[in-house]
């Protein structure tokens, strides 16, 4: 049988790394892309088809499958990977930020979180012990630790008091997975570094999270609305703060250019809803930009989306045909838009690892920033 958590460093250029997670679903490259499959589901893709683009791994929603379908129904039905028919790793997330930006009432304190369902306003308590018993019930094969997300233009002071609680919310996500039983004998468990855009606050919370012990490291509390330079700012330190032979994960991020600078600065691992969202809604990421089909100047376009792509929408159909579907607002258009983008960011992240590995990830870098943001 597989190790239940094992991460290698394969190659290194700069601070950027390519390696490979084994667990016993089956391994995972990095730096890897997760598609995101909130509700048990990558919107418009079926799970094969998630596979052939190339991912390693999805993620999965805690907040959203507590409320509906409820995790101990998935458990009765066998757990996530059976209900949604995917057999190889799931990530999911461990709710807080979902419980802090879609609920209008919830109640923090020391214990967790109480809110109000966004579904049907019925009354939940989520706290890192519930947190961990979802996730256990999913089956998750990499579980979050259960944390709080602050928006980073907030006081330093009430940042700070956020990481200090999340960090305590962190030994409590790892007494209850401990707990876990079989579970937790064959699953991993990843700390949350909180402290915004603060390098000395960051630096804290690494080494506490440090001193409780972690399968993987991520770095939450990005993303958020500080913009990419903020963003890339605490990037240039906050990989370096946590330890160097952990997976480093940077949650909900992001657009391609993204990707590449955050790798470039030594993540290994990403997740984001921008690829299926911008797919249906007719966006779609090519090597030079993203381009938007519903724009008229498509309608005749017998190109294909991108022409060094190599999914099935870029093999098969023109821009002028997935014009004809946006515009139309067809089931199809959505379902082959989402291919692309999904397949695309795959090809970008082999990409990567491939030019880390050949130590050219510089050049590489380089070259795709002068032709995506041209």
């Amino acid at each position: 049988m597989a190790e239940r958590f094992a991460f290698t460093i394969e190659a290194t250029d700069g601070a950027a790394r390519t390696g490979r997670i084994d667990m016993q679903r089956g391994e995972i490259h990095t730096p890897a892309f997760m598609p995101v499959g909130t509700a048990a589901t990558v919107k418009a893709m079926k799970p094969q088809t998630v596979r052939k683009t190339g991912a390693d791994i999805i993620l999965g929603n805690t907040y959203h499958l507590m409320l509906r379908p409820g995790a101990e129904r998935v458990a009765k039905l066998g757990g996530l990977h059976t209900f949604m028919n995917w057999q190889r790793p799931i990530l999911t997330d461990s709710g807080g930020y979902q419980v802090m930006s879609l609920s209008d009432l919830r109640k923090l304190t020391e214990k967790g979180v109480e809110f109000r369902s966004h579904i049907d306003g019925s009354k939940h308590m989520l706290t890192p012990e519930r947190s961990m018993e979802i996730q256990r019930l999913l089956g998750s094969d990499i579980v979050m630790a259960f944390d709080e997300c602050p928006r980073a233009d907030r006081p330093r002071d009430e940042i700070a008091s956020s990481m200090e609680m999340s960090m305590r919310w962190a030994k409590r996500s790892r007494d209850g997975f401990d707990s876990g039983g079989e579970h937790a004998e064959r699953s991993a468990l990843f700390g949350i570094q909180q402290g915004a855009l603060d390098e000395e606050l960051r630096k804290i919370s690494a080494d506490k999270l440090t001193d409780i012990g972690f399968d993987g490291y991520a770095i939450g509390g990005l993303a958020v609305g500080e913009g990419q330079e903020a963003m890339f700012a605490t990037l240039d330190f906050a990989p370096g703060q946590l330890p160097q032979d952990r997976p480093r994960y940077l949650m909900g991020v992001g657009k391609p250019d993204d990707l590449v600078g955050a790798v470039e600065r030594g993540v290994d691992m990403f997740d984001c809803v921008l690829p299926s969202r911008s797919g249906r809604n007719g966006q779609a990421f090519t090597w030079h930009g993203p381009i938007n089909l519903r724009n008229a100047r498509f309608a005749e376009d017998e190109e294909p989306l991108d022409a060094r792509c190599s999914c099935d929408t870029c093999g098969t159909y023109t821009r002028a045909y997935l014009h004809h579907l946006v515009k139309s607002q067809e089931i199809l258009g959505a379902m082959l838009m989402t291919e692309h983008n999904i397949a695309f960011y795959q090809q970008l992240m082999q990409a990567m690892r491939d030019a880390i590995g050949q130590g050219r990830f510089a050049g590489f870098a380089s070259d795709f920033r002068r032709d995506y943001l041209r």
